[in-house]
């Protein structure tokens, strides 16, 4: 057994040296959003809590607009140009930051001019939230630039140490201010973190490079509309039950939500760290070697999610008696079977499309498959909501996710199957 895990450590031995540093800088970032939120469930009512979560769908709907996808083709091209070309990779930071910045003026314009008629009584609560619709893409950029790197170990204690700093002045700031108090700590800590990277990375300079900006900007918009649309996808049912005045369910759905959330972290980080390897295999045409490595990520993770899913079936509910008492209730055990559905499947894509599907250039089979979801998920969604009410919702998500999957794995599959054989 010894020998065994031995010769395993030393076949992975980079994978799992950029696993550790990679799940540390998770906590770092991750962690403290989550930490946030988990102040809100116990510190606001539920009605309060479910406000802060609408709220903060609206925001991220910004956010999303406002990276469209940069930060992820930063990785990539970085990745390619640290192999290709040592001039381009200095270029990435300034010329993609170009392309961020004018993106969240043109948000920041629009919600000032906009917000107060379309957001009502929320559009105050938007306002504390504008600058992370600017700090948020430029702290994903810097990521995907140490990603793209492969500099795991670094961002992970930039990230962390934000993190604590941060952490200083979230409980009283929340106690003290309730959702306002959330929404300046996260303002806080995007701005500490952004700081943070940009000392530690200066291998850049200022040069607009057009070539740089049109690879980039171009990937970059196949991917910023598949994440559109999976963010369509995967939030329009917190904004269509916001809509229909479902706050309570949103509070109980949004908190089992985050909860998965975390327990996919460590599969979003599997993606990334095998990205870069997979855009090498690819760029080099090692097609023999990548076919078997995708194979055996296929298998792997479709067993792991599973057990996962498994596991969080069993302890969820015990979690929930004994941490958030108000929020086990009905609603709970309306949803909580729909959840865990959904995140199983949730957990078996992120490492294959964020680690293989994006990192070898088919990000625009995402792309058109969630543009064609979240259409199909808006659509069935506001049928089942007057049908079944807000649990309608949740049915067409798992519906929608479950066709998604299918069709997505299987092109992506097939394509793999066809690649010419190069050793």
């Amino acid at each position: 057994m010894i020998n065994f895990i031995n010769n395993f450590y030393l076949k992975h031995n980079e994978i799992i040296h950029n696993f550790k540093w990679r799940a540390l800088q998770i906590c770092g970032k991750q962690g403290m959003i989550f930490l946030i939120f988990i102040f809100c469930a116990k510190l606001l009512s539920p009605v309060g809590f479910g406000t802060y979560n609408y709220v903060m769908a609206i925001v991220m709907l910004l956010v999303m607009f406002g990276d469209f996808g940069i930060s992820t083709a930063t990785s990539k091209y970085v990745a390619e140009y640290n192999v290709t070309d040592k001039d381009k990779l200095k270029a990435v930071l300034f010329n993609s930051g170009i392309i961020i910045f004018g993106l969240t003026v043109i948000l920041t314009a629009i919600t000032l001019v906009f917000g107060q008629q379309y957001l009502g009584k929320y559009y105050v609560y938007v306002l504390y939230l504008l600058p992370i619709v600017f700090l948020s893409p430029v702290s994903s950029l810097y990521d995907g630039i140490y990603r793209g790197l492969k500099r795991f170990k670094q961002i992970s204690i930039i990230s962390t140490v934000t993190g604590l700093i941060s952490l200083s002045s979230t409980f009283f700031l929340v106690k003290e201010y309730g959702i306002v108090g959330a929404l300046l700590t996260q303002d806080i800590f995007y701005l500490l973190l952004v700081v943070g990277s940009f000392l530690f990375y200066k291998e850049f300079h200022l040069k607009i490079n057009k070539i740089v900006i049109k690879e980039i900007g171009k990937y970059s918009i196949a991917f910023g509309v598949a994440t559109m649309g999976y963010y369509f996808f995967s939030e329009l049912d917190i904004l269509i039950l916001g809509h229909f005045g479902y706050i309570k369910e949103i509070a109980t759905y949004e908190l089992l939500n985050k909860i998965f959330a975390i327990a996919l972290v460590p599969f979003a980080i599997i993606g990334q760290i095998i990205s870069p390897d997979f855009t090498v295999m690819y760029v080099k045409k090692e097609f023999l070697r990548l076919k078997a490595s995708y194979k055996q990520y296929l298998k792997n993770v479709a067993i792991l999610s599973v057990l996962v899913s498994g596991v969080m079936f069993l302890a969820l509910p015990i979690i929930f008696k004994l941490f958030f008492s108000n929020y086990y209730n009905n609603i709970f055990s309306a949803v909580f079977g729909l959840v865990v559905a959904i995140y199983a499947l949730n957990f078996f894509n992120s490492p294959i499309n964020a680690g293989i599907i994006v990192a070898t250039g088919h990000a625009k089979l995402m792309t058109y498959m969630n543009i064609l979801l979240a259409f199909f998920n808006f659509i069935i969604c506001i049928i089942m909501i007057h049908l079944l009410g807000y649990i309608g919702v949740i049915y067409g998500t798992l519906f929608s996710s479950i066709i998604g999957t299918v069709i997505l794995q299987v092109r992506f599959y097939f394509i793999m199957k066809n690649l010419d054989y190069h050793v």
